[in-house]
């Protein structure tokens, strides 16, 4: 059987920090933006379900794109990147997603991020709230310490492997076999970038002064993580939406750190419920 599919993908360059980058996105449906960053050491692929599901693209526009040095989104194409230590910054990856957004021109856009990418989107509520209609921090929380550890690519490891497999106990024992291990895939191909990741989500992201900063009124935040996630816990991420004025924390019971691509029928759930709030907030 053939089967044609409405998601397309592009390339756009764009220039953060005097590093160009040519960036890889995956775009389907119309109405307003919702722009996708993957988690760690991964890439848009997680975001598959979310970019094929009828309900959403009818009325937002979603965009998924793999981070540089992710995917097939390229190192920096003008440094010599080879001779450097990758280790991601708050300052470079709020920077690189402001800039992407204005080369793709997306008005009000509301921003989602899993995992580090969660982390991001309360540094962008913080950075740059008039630039987004919303954001909605999965997985995330104030702070992430211990993460950032140098077995992820020791020598005497396969890499991909141990970013795979550390996967595994992340996600929900009752999501489906088959998306826990297409998400363990997904793992085994991003293990060089990992570390570098990790250096923005357990060293310098740090929001714990910094919470009281954020206005949920004008940005609205709504965060949302899952039971079975051991990494952020959920009292993790309530605690931190508790100190955000306006902040919304949504549980997701029976789901994982990965519930876009381990269990979007249910994680879908949430998310609708997630934009019904921004929805209601934001057209007052």
């Amino acid at each position: 059987m053939v089967k044609h599919h409405d998601v397309v993908g592009r390339y756009v360059t764009i220039e953060v920090d005097d590093c160009e980058y040519k960036v890889f996105y995956l775009q389907n449906g119309k109405g307003i933006p919702l722009i996708c960053q993957h988690t760690a050491g991964c890439h848009n692929h997680q975001w598959r379900g979310l970019l094929e599901d009828e309900e959403i693209i009818k009325n937002y526009n979603v965009i998924a794109y793999d981070l540089p040095r992710h995917g097939k989104s390229d190192p920096p194409h003008n440094k010599e990147f080879w001779k450097e230590d990758y280790k991601l910054t708050a300052d470079h990856f709020c920077n690189f997603i402001v800039k992407l957004c204005e080369a793709l021109d997306l008005k009000d856009p509301i921003f989602m991020g899993s995992s580090f990418g969660g982390n991001v989107a309360l540094q962008l509520a913080l950075r740059h709230p008039n630039k987004f209609r919303a954001v909605i921090p999965v997985e995330a929380a104030d702070h992430s310490p211990g993460y950032y550890l140098d077995w992820w690519r020791h020598p005497h490891a396969n890499a991909a492997q141990v970013c795979g497999s550390g996967t595994w106990d992340l996600m929900a024992p009752q999501s489906p076999e088959k998306d826990r291990w297409l998400t363990w895939h997904y793992y085994t191909q991003g293990a060089e970038a990992f570390k570098g990741d990790l250096h923005f989500y357990s060293v310098d992201h740090d929001l714990r002064n910094e919470l009281k900063n954020i206005d949920g009124h004008k940005c609205p935040v709504i965060m949302m993580t899952g039971t079975y996630d051991y990494l952020t816990p959920p009292e993790a991420s309530e605690n931190t939406a508790r100190q955000i004025k306006g902040g919304v924390y949504i549980e997701m019971p029976d789901i994982g750190h990965f519930p876009m691509s381990e269990n979007h029928e249910l994680f879908r759930i949430y998310l609708i419920e997630a934009l019904k709030i921004i929805n209601e907030r934001t057209n007052k």
